[in-house]
């Protein structure tokens, strides 16, 4: 169905509550990597049991995270087949540290389409509050749907924040597991995308990929464990545009480089001829 852009644009769905434990926030890093040197007190400070430090992207998905069914793509304006569905970017800004527990209430609202003429970028931004009113967190969201251009809306600008010309401050190599996908969607990203191999194949991928969101997770902790010693409370911002795809079992590199009191990066896949998974990431301490 084509994209109501009257309809669409500036649409507020209802408000959702949900809720969040210590044993979800586990699991969570668990499916980005935690845990992988077992003894190293800052990996621990990811898994404590009852009080674990969140990472920040946590926010990303603490909506969705007890879904069991594949997602849908079903909004005010909006309906699209999940097959023609792929992450475009990703962002979270915070005012503090995440609790390692709680419930919240999310607004979202769309805030921009695209017509990129083969395909739409639909743009959303989200707000999560805890019961008394006080923000945790605020996201915003971009997806690229193939197919779904052409209904006459405006292009949109370019994308930017080219890393420099010049070698990275920091470049890091971090290590996917041949499972993590099967892993990462017990986050509550069950898209047959990341786990089933026909329906990848249907898609145009020669086996499932890794989730998006996985990718962006896992490098926001290894910029998080490199430049704060691992204190997420350090974090203000965090963002990033899915470039690419990464297979399970790849090595992800990140390169980063020091920027306007943060740093702005780049993910490569290095098995891959170092092809662009994750471009244009910003990360701001606070």
């Amino acid at each position: 169905m084509p994209i109501n852009l009257d309809e669409a644009l500036g649409a507020e769905l209802d408000p959702v509550e949900f809720s969040w434990t210590s044993s979800d926030i586990q699991l969570y890093h668990l499916g980005l990597g935690a845990g992988a040197a077992p003894l190293d007190p800052r990996e621990l400070r990811y898994l404590t049991d009852n009080t674990p430090q969140v990472l920040p992207t946590f926010g990303n998905v603490a909506q969705s995270f007890h879904l069991t069914e594949p997602p849908t793509v079903q909004f005010p304006g909006i309906d699209i087949e999940l097959s023609k569905v792929l992450h475009a970017s990703e962002g979270i800004s915070v005012p503090g540290p995440i609790p390692p527990a709680g419930t919240a209430t999310a607004v979202t609202r769309f805030t921009e389409i695209w017509d990129k003429g083969k395909a739409a970028v639909i743009w959303s931004e989200t707000t999560a509050t805890a019961p008394d009113g006080t923000l945790l967190w605020t996201q915003k969201r971009s997806i690229f749907a193939r197919g779904e251009g052409g209904f006459g809306g405006d292009r949109g600008p370019s994308t930017s924040n080219t890393p420099p010309d010049r070698a990275p401050d920091l470049e890091l190599d971090v290590a996917t597991l041949p499972q993590q996908a099967l892993l990462y969607r017990l986050c509550g990203d069950r898209n047959p995308l990341h786990s089933d191999p026909e329906f990848a194949a249907a898609a145009g991928f020669p086996k499932p990929i890794l989730h998006g969101l996985c990718t962006y997770g896992m490098t926001c902790k290894a910029l998080v464990d490199r430049v704060l010693d691992a204190d997420v409370a350090a974090v203000g911002s965090y963002s990033a545009r899915m470039a690419g795809v990464v297979f399970p079992g790849e090595t992800l590199r990140v390169s980063a480089w020091k920027n306007d009191g943060g740093y702005l990066g780049v993910v490569t896949a290095p098995e891959r001829g170092d092809e662009v998974v994750l471009a244009g990431v910003e990360f701001t301490p606070r």
